[in-house]
């Protein structure tokens, strides 16, 4: 799998804290994105397919961040499970697979990063129940029409919207995707605010460039 838009976005705006979930890591990369931000995290990154957990291992240990990243190849479901998680996080991140009843993809590996077969919204937000701190924040980005399928999900297992941030791809297009953060409790007001990918073809715009500078060369 290779890096992508939204895992970049992700890693740039969501919260942290001293312990830290990345849910469906991948090759590791918002984990050791979430390592770089929050210099004194631990951070944990479950990943339910082996052949990625192996990258994602190799991608830790050849970075600045092997002492404060662990990977595990496990479903979050039976990750969540453990004692030692519950409630032990101050922040989870998740680039989640969302596809529903729709064609799926040929490999294996990128069926499994794009569809929910394996972690539907309701499965995930249970499982970030049980594990995220009481003042924890849940952040994801998902795109613009499998919005409202995530927040009745997040609505369901008792969670409250308290960050959001479209994204446009250009200035003429609508968001595209949301960076959505959740809490236990809701919040007097929702943050909202909108990003801009691109000014202009293959030109970053001001917004990305001040919030990934930290990633791109």
């Amino acid at each position: 799998m290779k890096v992508g838009t939204d895992g970049v976005l992700l890693g740039a705006w969501a919260s942290g804290g001293t312990r830290i979930l990345d849910v469906g890591t991948g090759t590791g990369v918002i984990a050791m994105m979430m390592a770089q931000r929050f210099g004194d995290a631990s951070v944990d990154a479950v990943e339910i397919d082996a052949d990625a957990c192996a990258q994602a291992v190799e991608n830790v240990a050849a970075s600045p961040f092997s002492r404060q990243v662990r990977v595990v190849c496990q479903p979050v479901q039976q990750w969540a499970l453990r004692p030692e998680c519950h409630g032990a996080y101050d922040a989870i991140v998740s680039n989640p697979p969302f596809f529903v009843n729709a064609l799926k993809a040929p490999a294996e590996a990128r069926r499994l990063a794009r569809h929910a077969d394996t972690l539907p919204f309701e499965e995930l937000f249970g499982a970030v129940g049980l594990m995220l701190s009481d003042d924890g924040e849940f952040s994801v980005i998902i795109p613009f029409d499998f919005r409202r399928q995530l927040e009745d999900a997040a609505s369901g297992c008792g969670f409250h919207l308290s960050r959001e941030c479209g994204v446009r791809t250009t200035p003429a297009k609508a968001p595209k995707r949301y960076l959505l953060a959740f809490k236990r409790m809701a919040v007097a007001e929702v943050e909202r605010s909108e990003g801009l990918l691109e000014t202009s073809p293959n030109v970053r715009s001001p917004w990305y460039r001040a919030l990934t500078s930290e990633f791109y060369l």
